[in-house]
């Protein structure tokens, strides 16, 4: 996906998360945290903060919340403490990138059992 295709489905994301949040009949919901369809699974963490991050992956992959939670981490450790990058704005950092694919080569590794 491009940039606008990212922003789009995170504006689509916000929207739908808001929504539930305030129709949820159970009280304190926090809002969607897996949306399952035939061809993928979309999870979604918020931080504290209200940042959202999410990660689209085939019917029933298991441990998305815990690399989610690494990609929040890798997040506070490289891109909140770059001084260079502006809040709202899509994240351009290196090491930010290196460290998430690490984090999901690794991730995948650890499922397939190589």
């Amino acid at each position: 996906m491009d940039t606008n295709d990212s922003l789009r489905v995170a504006s689509l994301w916000h929207s739908m998360h808001a929504i539930s949040q305030q129709l949820s009949p159970t009280t304190g919901c926090s809002g969607i945290e897996l949306l399952e369809a035939d061809t993928f699974d979309l999870h979604c963490f918020q931080s504290l903060t209200g940042t959202k991050f999410f990660v689209v992956c085939e019917p029933g992959t298991q441990h998305m919340e815990a690399l989610l939670k690494v990609v929040y981490e890798l997040y506070t450790d490289y891109v909140l403490k770059n001084p260079f990058y502006e809040m709202e704005m899509p994240i351009r950092c290196e090491l930010f990138d290196i460290n998430l694919t690490q984090a999901v080569q690794k991730d995948r590794v650890a499922l397939l059992g190589r």
